[in-house]
């Protein structure tokens, strides 16, 4: 950001971290109509753009852009090279109607992009948190509720909404216009597609499709994140045994954990803890006949 109408922070009577001494004050850039509270706590090559507002008990961290217009507030606190775009709000109350005013949190780490309108919400109890990792690309206005957790390399994309406590782990995709019930997880390296509809949890490297219905892998997926053919193969044999064997849910994780070829393979090791511990259930394999099934392919 050009220097251009932007005031320096150093002028300015706010609490600022010195992590690095060698490194001037001088380089946290605020803009002359940005709105930041004295006891704010702004890290060192930060900017944060016009209009933006950074309230009381927010805390941001090095290198991180604010850009215009958007806000920080509640107890939210924010790692470092993070960017919260145009418009974005990080830390508003949950919307949930039990909240009745209590201290909660957001903690965000490092290196995420949050794009235009992006809202995220703190928790709802007292003392719980809305947790996001490392990593993460979340496009224009994607919500995240009350208590969500994000874990790290994710992608939430243009208007996904995901209610409160949704988890979502590392490496999972999601598609634009996504919906997900409160309580639903996604597992690491599945792939939601755009406009689906999730109210019961999505296994680990599955395709999510329709409403709470998987089809197939997320192979390309797999392949992007370094799974070798044999690490593929392996899982894609699990998901037939689970998915498309004549065993039930039960019988077919009994199976893979009692058979040596899949019982030390920790791919599917995660694939069957996902699903024993799922309270909602986990999506049921595509029926045939209600829309365009594709071919499994590794």
């Amino acid at each position: 950001m050009p220097n251009t109408n932007i005031s320096n922070l150093s002028n300015l009577d706010i609490d600022v971290r010195t992590e690095s001494a060698s490194k001037p004050i001088d380089q946290i850039l605020i803009h002359p109509r940005a709105i930041v509270h004295p006891r704010a706590k702004i890290g060192l090559g930060t900017v944060i753009g016009a209009d933006a507002i950074i309230d009381e008990f927010v805390e941001i961290g090095d290198r991180c852009e604010i850009r215009a217009r958007a806000i920080v507030t509640g107890h939210t606190k924010i790692g470092n090279d993070n960017q919260v775009g145009y418009g974005a709000i990080v830390g508003s109350e949950p919307q949930d109607t039990s909240y009745k005013g209590a201290v909660s949190f957001v903690e965000i780490g490092d290196r995420n992009v949050f794009r235009e309108y992006v809202t995220i919400n703190r928790g709802t109890a007292e003392g719980s948190k809305t947790s996001i990792g490392n990593d993460n690309l979340f496009l224009t206005g994607a919500h995240v509720a009350h208590n969500c957790s994000i874990g790290n390399r994710i992608t939430v994309v243009n208007n996904v909404l995901l209610a409160g406590y949704v988890e979502v782990q590392d490496y999972a995709f999601m598609g634009g216009d996504v919906v997900v019930h409160q309580f639903t997880r996604v597992g690491a390296y599945a792939m939601v597609r755009g406009q689906t509809r999730l109210g019961m949890d999505v296994p680990p490297y599955c395709m999510a499709v329709d409403t709470n219905m998987v089809l197939g892998l997320n192979s390309l997926g797999l392949r992007r994140n370094g799974f070798s053919h044999e690490r593929r193969r392996a899982i894609l044999d699990a998901y037939k045994i689970i998915y498309k064997s004549h065993r039930n849910r039960s019988q077919a994780i009994a199976f893979l954990e009692s058979t040596s070829d899949y019982a030390d393979n920790p791919d599917i090791k995660l694939f069957c803890d996902f699903i024993k511990s799922s309270r909602r259930g986990v999506c049921k394999v595509y029926e045939k006949g209600i829309g365009r099934v594709e071919e499994e392919r590794d």
